[in-house]
C-alpha cells in the first residue's frame, strides 16, 4: 500500500522523543481498549488534540473472556472495559475525543474494508495530521486488521506512526518490548514518575490484569510505519495468533486482506 509522506509524522516523533506537548491533530487508532495505554500511556497527555478510536468493543462473542471476568454478557463486559478506559485516561491526565466503531472483538478482519472507509471519513472530517496505531506483526488478527485499515485510510492523508504491540517470540512465546525488523525507531525512556503514572493507568484495566502483566513500563517506542505488503506474512514461521482459537489464521487473514484491497472504494489513491 502507498501512503503520502508527511512532515507531521516527523514532527510527532520529535515531540514524543523530546517529551514535548504537541498541538498536531492526532488520532490514536487501536483494536481494543487498553492498547493505547500499552503503547503510549505515559505520553498520551502530550497529545493535546487527540482523537482516540477503538475499532472493537473489546468483548469477544464467545463469552469466554466475559465469563472469566465475571460478566454474563458481551455487552456487560464491553461496558466494563469502557469504564476502565475512562478511568485510565483520567489517571494519566489525558483528554481525548473517544470514538468507538463497535466491531465485535475478534471480528475486525471480516469488517476491515468498512473500517477503512469509516477511518478515511473520520480522518478527513477531523483533519487528522498523524495517526498512531499497531504495527503489522501477527500478534492478534484485530491488530493486523486495524493496521491494514489505517494504512488503507491514510493513502493520501495523515502520516502513520507505530507504537509497540506484541508478536511471536523465537521460543513461541510473546515478545512485547521491540518491533519486528523495519524502520529505525525512537525509544523514550520513562522517568520513575512516568513509570508510576503508566502503572496506575494499566492498573485501571482490572479485567485485563493477567494479559497486561506481560507489558513493562520502562520505555515506549515509536517509528514511522513502513509500506507493508499485507499479502505476505509479517515474519517467518507461525504467527502468535496461529496458536489460539481466535477464529483466524495468518494464511486466512492474508487472503481476506487481499480480497478487501480489491474493493473499488479502496483501489484508488
Amino acid at each position: 500500500m502507498r501512503r503520502r509522506s508527511s512532515g507531521a509524522g516527523a514532527e510527532l516523533l520529535a515531540a514524543l522523543a523530546a517529551r514535548r506537548a504537541t498541538m498536531l491533530r492526532v488520532a490514536v487508532v487501536v483494536a481494543h481498549p487498553d492498547e493505547e495505554t500499552i503503547g503510549l500511556g505515559a505520553n498520551l497527555a502530550l497529545l493535546r488534540r487527540l482523537t482516540l478510536v477503538h475499532v472493537t468493543d473489546g468483548a469477544p462473542r464467545t463469552l469466554h473472556d466475559a465469563r472469566g471476568a465475571g460478566f454474563a454478557t458481551a455487552a456487560e463486559y464491553a461496558a466494563a472495559r469502557r469504564a476502565e478506559l475512562r478511568a485510565a485516561l483520567a489517571a494519566g491526565g489525558a483528554t481525548a475525543e473517544l470514538i468507538e466503531l463497535g466491531v465485535p472483538d475478534q471480528g475486525a478482519t471480516a469488517a476491515m474494508a468498512g473500517i477503512a472507509r469509516e477511518l478515511a471519513a473520520l480522518f478527513a472530517t477531523r483533519r487528522i495530521e498523524a495517526v498512531v496505531t499497531h504495527p503489522y506483526e501477527g500478534g492478534h488478527p484485530d491488530h493486523d486488521a486495524t493496521a491494514w485499515a489505517v494504512h488503507a485510510a491514510s493513502r493520501s492523508g495523515p502520516a502513520v506512526i507505530e507504537m509497540l504491540s506484541y508478536h511471536a517470540a523465537a521460543d513461541g512465546g510473546i515478545e512485547t518490548d521491540r518491533f519486528l525488523p523495519g524502520p529505525a525507531s525512537i525509544q523514550v525512556t520513562l522517568s520513575p514518575a512516568k513509570r508510576a503514572l503508566k502503572r496506575r493507568m494499566l492498573d485501571c484495566f482490572a479485567t485485563q490484569a493477567a494479559v497486561l502483566a506481560a507489558f513493562g513500563t520502562e520505555s515506549e517506542s515509536f517509528r514511522a510505519a513502513p509500506a507493508y505488503d499485507f499479502t505476505a506474512s509479517p515474519h517467518p514461521g507461525s504467527l502468535y495468533y496461529d496458536g489460539f482459537n481466535w477464529g483466524m489464521t495468518g494464511a486466512a487473514w492474508r487472503e481476506i486482506a487481499r480480497k478487501a484491497a480489491s474493493e473499488p472504494a479502496l483501489c484508488a489513491g
